[in-house]
């Protein structure tokens, strides 16, 4: 027997289990805990501190209580995770060992923070004794995602052996409605003492012990509760459904059980008002929504609304990554509403807008109860107002269709039009940032909608992209990742998971030497300086040899009939793939400026005909 002092509960004179021992059991108990609570994945990455915690999570695996992943980078295990999370609606866990392995979480913690997912990292920690020493490996590491954790919990500074049965789920069930019921990270830092490792024996008592006590005792599940309604104060009298009007949906940033019924209320609301939707490719509405404009950035872009002041504006979480609607609506001269989905941060870069951040099924219930209708009524003005745009928003897509057509030569303004046409429509869409998501936004249409697209546009990063994919394809089943070379190579490691997982992954790779995206901006010279070297970036390296480097199958793509046959080929094979298309980023730079101004002078011409014929 060992006498112990744990002053977190004071003195244990008789304890009867060893240290090593104990560590196991207590880690068995607080993973059972959280798996009680709905956890379904555990991404676990190597260390020796964390070994009790490894090691209950593979017993607790082999009773198919959860599910296990391995991996070896920490970073690209917190956005494998994310991406589960994302897919599931629920928090994953990654569990790290202590030092810089804690650092590495930070990328995919903020993603997870600004996307509103829940995600928990469990993290072993010296124990008290070991802080502020010089220890080996011992760092202030409670305090390295504290910045955009949704809370910090501790265990006992002694470790965790001094754990107390009753404490330990009060830990667990904290942990758990925090990272759910305002969507986000949480860190759980815990300490553990060593020895870390019990022996054979003491790991057959410690499950004995465990199994005996599971028999007779159910942990309780956590409720997790909706955020109350009491902080709100709008006044809808300012508010005019039956005036002309635009709904703007962004990025979804719910939880992916509460979409059904967010757009069930964008239904409903839409059918009241009659307004058209400009939505993102991410924002999760439904192809059958009514009013969607397909090639609204088109539009604003062709200055068919620069006439239309007064329009009322609701906003649907954050903006779609579009300088054109952000430039547009900063002219307007009317008041704009914002709708989060219980994000209480403020979401308006503009700075004109008032925020709601209880979500729209609230926000619609509160509307009709205050406007005390739930019908339509006639609004001439808005009906005309759209009818001009779907006419012009038609007129758009027959043009757009007739330049990037099937047989064009392969640039990524064609890749965003033909990718989701392509595929089935219960094939999903992951698309990372800068360039993709800006030709998806202008150029992809009414397909977009057919399936549910996903992105990183918390914080708007290329990190973790293709791990965050991996994570998606294990949650959801087969998706299709459109990439740039760069964001590839950044987070190559992602390729790791392809075995023995096997996740149903299509990575599409725009391979046009280096960073497109910059090609974009006002900067086309430096008096000194390379543009190329400083923005660019481009890597000599060859992403097919990687491929072939992880046992991962690939393809060239030269054509889109090449795509069509490539795409069936990988979704054949049901399990990670590259296809690998080139593109010439001058060509597509001028591409879509001939592209945008061809069809603005198609839509003045039109425009103008119809006005001399009035």
């Amino acid at each position: 027997m060992n006498e112990q002092f744990c002053p977190s509960i004071g003195i244990v004179t008789s304890f009867p289990l060893s240290i090593a021992r104990s560590n196991l059991f207590a880690s068995i108990k607080l993973l059972q805990a959280f798996i009680a609570n709905g956890l379904k994945y555990i991404v676990i990455c190597p260390g020796s501190r964390s070994g009790p915690l490894a090691i209950a999570a593979g017993g607790l695996a082999e009773k198919r209580a959860v599910n296990l992943i391995t991996s070896v980078d920490e970073r690209s295990a917190a956005f494998l995770g994310l991406g589960i999370s994302k897919g599931i609606g629920k928090a994953s866990m990654v569990i790290t060992t202590s030092g810089t392995a804690v650092a590495n979480l930070l990328p995919a913690a903020v993603e997870a923070d600004r996307s509103s997912q829940p995600l928990i990292f469990l993290t072993a920690d010296r124990p008290l004794r070991l802080k502020n020493c010089g220890a080996n490996q011992t760092v202030n590491q409670e305090d390295f995602l504290s910045s955009v954790c949704r809370s910090l919990e501790e265990g006992p500074a002694e470790g965790i052996h001094c754990w107390g049965s009753h404490s330990q789920l009060a830990f667990v069930n904290r942990a758990w409605e925090k990272a759910h019921n305002h969507p986000g990270p949480v860190h759980c830092n815990i300490p553990i003492e060593e020895p870390l490792y019990a022996s054979f024996n003491e790991q057959q008592e410690a499950w004995s012990e465990f199994d005996s006590q599971a028999k007779n005792k159910i942990i309780p599940s956590l409720e997790i509760q909706n955020l109350p309604n009491s902080e709100f104060s709008f006044n809808f009298n300012d508010f005019d459904p039956f005036s002309s009007g635009i709904i703007i949906a962004g990025p979804w940033r719910g939880l992916a059980k509460d979409l059904p019924s967010f757009q069930e209320a964008l239904k409903r609301y839409q059918l009241i008002s009659g307004w058209p939707i400009f939505a993102d490719p991410l924002s999760g509405i439904d192809i059958t929504q009514a009013g969607l404009v397909y090639n609204w950035e088109l539009l604003i872009d062709s200055g068919f609304l620069r006439q239309k002041d007064g329009l009322n504006i609701l906003r649907l979480g954050p903006l779609p990554s579009s300088r054109v609607l952000e430039n547009w609506l900063k002219r307007l001269n009317r008041k704009q509403i914002i709708i989060t989905e219980g994000d209480k941060r403020y979401l308006d870069p503009l700075g004109i807008a008032q925020q709601y951040s209880f979500g729209l099924i609230n926000w619609v219930k509160e509307f009709l109860s205050a406007k005390e209708t739930g019908e339509k009524k006639t609004n001439i003005s808005s009906k005309v107002f759209f009818d001009e745009i779907t006419q012009l928003d038609s007129i758009i897509d027959l043009w757009i269709n007739k330049k990037l057509h099937f047989e064009s030569q392969i640039s990524e303004p064609l890749l965003a039009k033909w990718i989701a046409k392509l595929l089935p429509k219960k094939i999903n869409i992951m698309l990372s940032s800068s360039t993709p998501i800006r030709d998806w936004i202008s150029f992809s249409g009414k397909e977009s909608f057919s399936r549910r697209c996903f992105g990183l546009r918390g914080a708007s990063g290329i990190d973790g992209t293709l791990s965050m994919a991996m994570g998606l394809a294990i949650a959801n089943g087969p998706i299709v990742l459109v990439t740039g070379d760069l964001a590839l190579v950044h987070d190559s490691n992602g390729w790791l998971f392809s075995s023995p997982l096997k996740p149903p992954l299509i990575v599409l790779l725009i391979d046009n030497g280096g960073g497109g995206i910059f090609s974009q901006l006002d900067i086309n010279k430096l008096p000194r300086g390379d543009f190329e070297n400083l923005f660019s970036m481009p890597q000599n390296i060859d992403h097919l040899r990687i491929a072939s480097a992880h046992d991962i199958p690939y393809r060239q793509v030269s054509t889109l009939e090449d795509l069509k046959s490539a795409l069936e080929w990988g979704l054949y094979m049901n399990e990670p793939i590259l296809l690998r298309v080139c593109t010439n980023v001058l060509q597509d730079k001028k591409l879509r400026i001939d592209l945008r101004s061809g069809l603005n002078d198609h839509l003045n011409s039109i425009i103008q005909n119809k006005a001399h014929e009035h």
